[in-house]
């Protein structure tokens, strides 16, 4: 019997890591166990309708302030806190004189995005200050809810004059994490009082614009106050909800859904990356409420069509600002990334499938702070995976998209990202650990971070000691005040072939990959799990045929030299540290790879570096690749991006050269998808 190379297990591992498909939907199989099967309560938790009438999920988040970030993520976030997201209020008028704090300006989306970030921010962060500004806009907005249960920003005369009750959805969303974290009362009753109105103003006006096209949003706070209260016509506006909104099981059941949105093309709702980012957990949302298995399996669905017709190697799609194909140089708006991963987490918490967990991870390392300035106090709207410079420019090819869409900067096209983008970092922080139906812990996704929660009365605290996605290696610590028996659920990543689990210094056990490893145990004292993910490179291939190098959950990237410049010094909030800024190459980028692609590992290297105080820089990689390549001077810009990747092998007779890669997430301008060359030249 032959047996299977370890390059050609990488390879099928990692192509299984990337494919969400329908398999990945029937109930959660493939769970791998350190005993004979998983606890029957984990098995067939998303079959378990409570006696609430709302199904079970598999995993439920633990309270917002409940883990806390460690290491690298932890300066990630100080860093976010002390950039853009922790000072908006105090100088972007959309925000700091919002009707929604007593002031003049825009009175719909923007504020309660903002908070939408900020507020699981300041609790992961632990930051008193931010959780003091915080709890002042929180408290202004519960303050003057006016009698009829509306918040002040909803017009009066809304009968006649209608109002898109999307940003009702929003700041409901807000409010209840806010209640989570403080469990302040007076917010849950404000969010009953509003959720009261609206279920009676969806029958006079159903839902239009955008609340039609993210009707679900509106099903995270209807949830919630539902299992606080217990008040049955919840549930009733919850349907409302489900029978308004648009249906995106048959949009993605046609093929419309398939092709690219014409360069300069038509704006559509159904197509719009947003509302597509967010529609991700649409169903799994609804599955709730209605048990229907079909819109349970619906999201992996959604997602294999995605990848196919409009993935990025980065675990995204574009959408720039409507879906717009394979293309490495078309883009993916920044409020599109911060809502997938949302919906992802919400994904892995109703179904359990370790799949959803991969797909975060890759989001999240990769295309997340690729899109920020490392100091985060600059963004962008769009960000392009062969990105080689960001400028503004009026001969782009984007959808819908203006000039200045991936330039770095305070709000470049449109302000919605400004507002929205914070959320991402801290709602990934809040959903790395979760709970398991039957009282456990669940580790979803990895990053260095700690958390505390109960188990039959006995006070739990676990740790993780990693620096991954970095490193390999993995340090779990659990630490009881007696002795506690509870079942542990750990994430294997697809692409991890040959990972293996140590318990308290017993043997290394393996890990099914695409699964989660069960440990079910008495628990004494402190005790420590070793874990190993291995990581080989791998050579995937994109459109036209380009090559794209990864490396577990990471993808790399060419490292440019960069010139920042500052522009639009005369427009208004444009002081440094929040200026905006063209990043353009100062090294060339038109570079062809020599890898051997059966073989990878023998063509790419990689060294560890220490991970700098901005984890997600040029300076700050924790790793880096080395690869050889020659210049390809025919392949130059146009349209003032980089050309399309050509799609036949490329023959260069420049000398070749070792390039340094490092992850895309730690690029600011970058080449990602790289020509083939003929190695006969």
């Amino acid at each position: 019997m032959k047996t299977e190379s370890t390059s050609s297990k990488i390879r099928r591992r990692h192509f299984l890591a990337k494919l969400t498909t329908a398999t990945a939907t029937a109930a959660i199989t493939s769970i791998a166990t350190t005993s004979a099967a998983p606890p029957s309560s984990a098995r067939n938790a998303s079959r378990r309708i409570s006696t609430s009438g709302l199904t079970e999920p598999v995993f439920r988040p633990l309270p917002l302030g409940s883990i806390q970030p460690q290491g690298w993520l932890q300066r990630q976030l100080r860093i976010q806190a002390d950039g853009l997201s922790g000072h908006l209020d105090e100088f972007w008028p959309d925000v700091g004189q919002s009707q929604w704090f007593g002031g003049k300006a825009e009175g719909w989306e923007r504020a309660p995005y903002w908070l939408d970030g900020v507020v699981p921010l300041a609790w992961v962060l632990g930051d008193e200050k931010l959780k003091a500004k915080v709890g002042r806009h929180i408290e202004y907005i519960v303050a003057n809810q006016r009698p009829d249960g509306w918040y002040a920003p909803y017009p009066a005369d809304a009968r006649a004059r209608s109002y898109d009750l999307w940003a009702i959805l929003l700041v409901n969303k807000v409010l209840v994490q806010y209640h989570e974290a403080t469990g302040d009362s007076k917010v849950l009753e404000a969010v009953l009082r509003n959720l009261r109105a609206v279920n009676e103003a969806l029958d006079r006006t159903p839902l239009f614009g955008w609340g039609k096209f993210r009707w679900f949003e509106g099903l995270v706070a209807v949830y919630y106050a539902y299992e606080k209260s217990g008040e049955k016509w919840l549930l009733d506006l919850g349907r409302k909800f489900c029978e308004q909104g648009f249906d995106y099981m048959r949009f993605y059941a046609g093929e419309d859904v398939t092709q690219p949105t014409p360069r300069r093309g038509l704006w559509r709702w159904d197509k719009h990356v947003v509302n597509t980012g967010m529609a991700l957990k649409a169903y799994a949302l609804a599955f709730r409420l209605t048990g229907n298995q079909a819109q349970a399996d619906f999201p992996a669905r959604m997602l294999q069509i995605l990848d196919r017709y409009h993935g990025q190697v980065t675990g995204m799609f574009t959408g720039d600002e409507c879906l717009a194909g394979k293309n490495p140089v078309q883009g993916t708006e920044l409020c599109a990334v911060v809502e997938a991963m949302y919906s992802l987490e919400h994904l892995v918490s109703i179904t359990g499938i370790a799949a959803f967990g991969d797909r975060l991870e890759r989001v999240a390392f990769n295309a997340l702070p690729a899109t920020f300035a490392p100091d985060m106090w600059s963004h962008q709207y769009d960000q392009q995976v062969n990105q080689v410079q960001c400028t503004i420019n009026p001969d782009h090819m984007w959808s819908t998209n203006g000039p200045e869409s991936n330039i770095f900067g305070l709000e470049p096209n449109y302000g919605c990202c400004t507002s929205n983008m914070h959320q991402g970092w801290p709602k990934f922080a809040a959903h790395l650990w979760m709970q398991t139906a039957d009282g456990g812990i669940a580790v979803v996704a990895y990053a260095p971070s700690s958390a505390e929660f109960d188990v039959k009365g006995v006070r739990v605290r676990v740790a993780l000691d990693t620096e991954y996605p970095f490193r390999e290696t993995l340090r779990l610590s659990i630490s009881v005040d007696r002795p506690v028996r509870f079942p542990m659920a750990l994430r294997i990543p697809a692409w991890a072939a040959d990972a293996t689990v140590a318990v308290a210094g017993a043997a290394q056990k393996p890990a099914k990959p695409g699964s989660f490893h069960w440990i079910d145990r008495q628990w004494k004292g402190n005790e420590e799990i070793a874990i190993r993910f291995p990581m080989q490179a791998v050579a995937t291939t994109r459109y036209n045929g380009a090559l794209a190098i990864e490396r577990g959950p990471l993808v790399y990237s060419l490292k440019l030299g960069e010139n920042w410049m500052r522009v639009n010094t005369d427009k208004p909030h444009r002081e440094l540290p929040h200026g905006d800024f063209e990043v353009r190459p100062t090294t060339p980028w038109n570079y062809g790879l020599l890898v051997d692609e059966s073989k990878p590992e023998s063509s790419v290297s990689f060294q560890e570096r220490p991970i700098g105080d901005k984890p997600f820089s040029p300076d700050g990689a924790g790793i880096v690749a080395k690869v050889k390549g020659r210049r390809l001077p025919s392949w130059k810009l146009s349209h003032g991006w980089a050309d399309e990747v050509p799609p036949e092998p490329q023959d260069s007779r420049e000398q070749t050269e070792e390039l340094e890669l490092i992850p895309y997430g730690c690029t600011n301008i970058r080449l990602t998808e790289f020509p083939r060359l003929r190695r006969t030249v």
